[in-house]
């Protein structure tokens, strides 16, 4: 989502082209983002403010990967859960019981507002046997004042503690592409992954098996590609110029 379809909350240009010409010639879309706080409902809202309508049954984010990976392992299970709306709704219609009473699982996702009363609870929780996942790695996220720390951060200190490290669902590791192509019902052959950072969206696209597009929009340049031992299928300066590719 960011840095591929929008910057700033403003839609980067062949963004509402690029989802215009998917619905056209019918082709099955999700919008992905790692950010585990809002509800897909949240986020449709917010890209529509952003000038992109897209529904809401069309965004995945790495809370309802989380919720439906756990739902798979441990179903109608319990789990004691740092996180905002996004990740404890999605975890709630999973069939998930929030509990701090000998949990199944200590969940670590984003919010605002990190409780040392919280943390300290879910460090407890884990050296008591609760198994430990956290939504996604990235330790730190973007504010208007600067860098704010994010999941993988606090899921650092929680390991310290504990000496345990978490189970990451959202990228780079490729379950969360394959928990999306299940909510398309696609095949990872017939199915392709854009994105605009190199040691998450490539990566784990790769070892999912897709058709990986690399735009420089967002976070990585050209000069980026020369830092990794593996590339992308095809490299575009924005979701633009590969418009034009897939009209012409």
């Amino acid at each position: 989502m960011d840095g591929v379809l929008v910057h700033e909350d403003k839609a980067l240009p062949g963004a509402a082209d690029l989802i215009s010409h998917w619905r056209e010639v019918g082709t099955p879309f999700l919008v992905l983002t790692n950010n585990s706080m809002y509800t897909p409902r949240d986020l449709a809202a917010k890209l529509a403010r952003g000038g992109l309508e897209i529904a809401e049954e069309q965004i995945w984010t790495s809370a309802l990967a989380t919720a439906a990976f756990l739902a798979d392992q441990a179903p109608q299970g319990s789990a004691f859960v740092i996180g905002e709306t996004g990740l404890t709704t999605a975890m709630h219609e999973a069939g998930f019981v929030m509990s701090d009473a000998r949990p199944d699982f200590v969940v670590l996702g984003e919010t605002r507002t990190y409780s040392f009363e919280a943390i300290t609870r879910a460090i407890r929780l884990i050296n008591d046997g609760a198994r430990f996942i956290a939504t996604n790695p990235d330790v730190t996220g973007p504010s208007a004042e600067g860098a704010l720390p994010a999941t993988g951060a606090v899921a650092a200190l929680i390991t310290a503690a504990t000496k345990r490290e978490p189970y990451y669902v959202g990228k780079p590791n490729p379950m969360m592409f394959r928990s999306a192509m299940n909510k398309l019902g696609a095949h990872s052959e017939r199915t392709g992954m854009i994105g605009d950072r190199m040691d998450t969206d490539i990566v784990a696209g790769i070892e999912a098996g897709l058709h990986s597009v690399l735009v420089l929009s967002g976070i990585a340049s050209q000069d980026d590609l020369a830092h990794y031992p593996f590339r992308p299928a095809a490299v575009h300066d924005s979701v633009a110029d590969l418009l034009k590719q897939l009209k012409g």
